[in-house]
């Protein structure tokens, strides 16, 4: 054993972990508690707000949330209709038809289009140069029938002498047989069977030439008959022709807006214009009267149960961006029909609007929009939509009561697109909150 200290070591000890103070592990306990407290809370003011029923409840009012006052004024109820002006007093005009020919028809003159004119103007003229230069060769071929008819009547007349002296002949002839016979004593048996044969002979030929006679007579009025039937049928043709060229020249039949018709020129649409051929019966114009235009729309079969006759509209112009015309609501259709386009479930009523303002630039074939009124209240209570919550079939308010909200329930009227008016529930001057979080879209029952 050794005396010196040091030379056998013990053996050294490992590090030792040090066990947490008690203060930390109550300050992680703290905060998990802090924030299990603070989910509830948030979830506990989300059931506060989102889910407890309806009722006389007192909410704090929120920061910054915009209000607005109950007012007092005239609220009406519109329909937005669609469609375009038409005249009530048109006159349409078309190309006539002709007798004479059957052909297109080249328009070498027409009236403005948008310019009035009078009832007697002279709005259109067809090119008749050809009809023109037919009506001259019938005039000549008129007037060549008449010369060779007289002279046909006159060789009949010369024909009719001449078969008239030779039947005279032949009976002359006859007679002078028939003297001679007589005298039969006096003569040879052989003479006298000659002279009865010259008898019966000139007899037989006068009585021939009598029935040519008559034929000749039918063959002459038939031959004569049909020459007149063709200068007949020639005067009619020229009269025709005169009757045709009169229609050339078409004159307004009312006086009114000149108002062009489309037609297919090529592969696309347009106006017609001087140049263009129409075929008979073709209509290519319309003589309007502007201080009866109207306004052709449809409404759906739930918008027509709330539109009466009489109704007032306002009508705007989508080619006139600033001019509003008064309306009327004229007719209603009493059948729906279905739409070209849509499906056939969906039906339209028809609806005519008769404009009041008289203004030039009202003409046909524009597209129009009307809003007619179905609904109006002259002095009402009015908020807006967007203020209004919907529960169970209810609507509420939230109105300003001191420095708190409390949600009322109210009953409604008339409602625009904007506003509605409220029937009980609130009073004039009021302050409500203006934007509702669950706000629905109104539709308002009258």
């Amino acid at each position: 054993m050794s005396a010196i200290p040091g030379l056998n070591p013990a053996p050294a000890k490992g590090p030792q972990l040090a066990s947490p103070p008690a203060e930390s592990k109550r300050f992680s306990w703290f905060r998990l508690a802090l924030l299990v407290a603070l989910v509830g809370g948030c979830a506990w003011a989300a059931y506060q707000y989102l889910a407890k029923p309806a009722g006389p409840a007192n909410t704090s009012q929120a920061a910054g949330m915009r209000t607005v006052k109950v007012t007092r004024g005239p609220i009406q109820r519109v329909l937005r209709l669609s469609g375009t002006t038409t005249a009530k007093n048109f006159a349409s005009i078309s190309a006539p038809r002709l007798r004479s020919a059957d052909r297109g028809l080249v328009l070498i003159y027409l009236a403005k289009s948008g310019s009035m004119v009078k009832k007697g103007d002279i709005v259109a003229r067809l090119d008749g140069q050809s009809a023109k230069d037919r009506l001259d060769d019938l005039e000549a071929q008129i007037a060549s029938t008449a010369a060779d008819l007289k002279k046909q009547k006159a060789q009949i007349a010369v024909n009719w002498e001449n078969m008239q002296q030779t039947i005279r002949e032949s009976k002359a002839q006859l007679d002078s047989i028939k003297l001679d016979a007589a005298a039969a004593e006096i003569r040879t048996p052989i003479d006298a069977e000659e002279l009865k044969l010259s008898a019966e002979e000139a007899a037989a030929t006068y009585q021939e030439q009598l029935k040519d006679l008559d034929v000749r007579r039918v063959g002459d009025a038939a031959d004569l008959r049909s020459a007149e039937i063709s200068q007949e049928i020639s005067v009619r043709r020229r009269d025709q022709y005169k009757s045709d060229l009169e229609k050339f020249n078409i004159e307004a039949p009312m006086s009114g807006l000149v108002v062009m018709q489309s037609i297919f020129r090529g592969v696309e649409m347009a106006q017609v214009q001087m140049g263009d051929q129409v075929n008979p019966g073709q209509p290519f114009m319309k003589i309007v009267d502007v201080s009866g235009m109207q306004v052709k729309a449809a409404a759906s079969q739930v918008e027509s149960e709330e539109m009466h006759l009489g109704q007032t509209a306002t009508i705007s112009f989508d080619a006139f961006p600033g001019l509003m015309v008064n309306a009327r609501v004229a007719q209603i259709g009493a059948i729906a029909v279905p739409g070209t386009t849509q499906n056939y479930f969906l039906r339209t009523v028809p609806v005519y609007l008769r404009v009041l303002d008289r203004d030039n630039r009202v003409i046909p074939d524009l597209t129009a929009s009307s809003d007619v009124v179905v609904n109006q209240t002259a002095d009402a209570l009015t908020i807006p939509r967007s203020a209004l919550e919907s529960r169970d079939g209810k609507w509420f308010v939230r109105a300003k009561r001191g420095d708190q909200y409390e949600t009322r329930e109210v009953k409604l009227g008339t409602s625009d697109n904007v506003r509605v008016a409220v029937l009980q529930g609130l009073r004039e001057g009021e302050e409500i909150m203006a934007d509702q979080q669950s706000a629905v879209r109104l539709v308002a029952s009258n």
